[in-house]
């Protein structure tokens, strides 16, 4: 009787209301939209900081020593870096398992093909996914690139400002990075309008603003991240 009991206690536990949201598809396009964000603020801080080399190695090598000291005495080296970089993992560990999940129900939700064709995504929204894929792929050889420098030939450790020139000085590196950031500025430019609009601060009236503001963002994240390689290739950065 008491195992009976004890039985029927466990199938009437309800989930936990964190448990329900991250089950709901409105959960995981608050996730999508929380850590895009979040990876959205970074990126505007890390191209600031990539245009410090327009201003020579010194100034670009003495930003790059500030983010590892950052917090010193109280944290220790490194150690605000990587606190850093383990929250931006976190956002897009979190933010790639929500697409992929809202993917796979989209899908299963509509098996067959519409039998009429509907209106015509903008370029953005049907690329989303695959830049995406090719913003993850880009992250990774990133970080082998100029974190670790497995794949950077030339690369001297602890000289950041020579490490880029040596990433942009050959025609892959290049193609790699402009490639990369162009299917940011894509995903930005429909990533940003879609967060607003799913943490309800989209309406009717503000849809012009936050489009205008969402291709603002998308071009000149693109152009400030863009401009290192072409001033390295054109010689403007040496």
């Amino acid at each position: 009787m008491a195992s009976a009991t004890a039985s029927t206690s466990r199938t009437d536990r309800r989930p936990s209301t964190a448990r329900r949201l991250w089950d709901s598809t409105v959960g995981k396009k608050a996730v999508m939209a929380v850590s895009g964000l979040a990876m959205l603020g970074y990126l505007v801080a890390h191209m600031f900081g990539n245009l410090k080399i327009f201003f020579g190695s010194g100034e670009f090598n003495g930003y790059a020593h500030a983010l590892r000291t950052l917090g010193e005495p109280f944290l220790h080296y490194e150690w605000a870096l990587w606190i850093v970089r383990v929250a931006l993992v976190a956002a897009v560990v979190a933010h790639a398992v929500c697409a992929y999940q809202l993917s796979r129900r989209d899908l299963k939700a509509r098996p067959v093909k519409y039998a009429r064709k509907r209106r015509r995504a903008s370029y953005a929204t049907r690329t989303m996914r695959w830049g995406g894929i090719i913003l993850a792929l880009f992250i990774v050889w990133h970080l082998l690139d100029l974190t670790t420098l497995t794949v950077n030939e030339r690369a001297w450790a602890g000289h950041p400002y020579e490490n880029v020139l040596a990433t942009f000085s050959t025609w892959y590196g290049n193609t790699v990075y402009i490639v990369a950031m162009a299917a940011l500025g894509l995903h930005v430019r429909h990533g940003f309008w879609s967060a607003a609009q799913t943490l309800g601060a989209g309406s009717a009236r503000r849809d012009r603003a936050l489009k205008f503001l969402a291709n603002a963002l998308a071009l000149v994240l693109f152009a400030g991240f863009v401009s290192v390689p072409v001033a390295v290739m054109t010689g403007m950065v040496s």
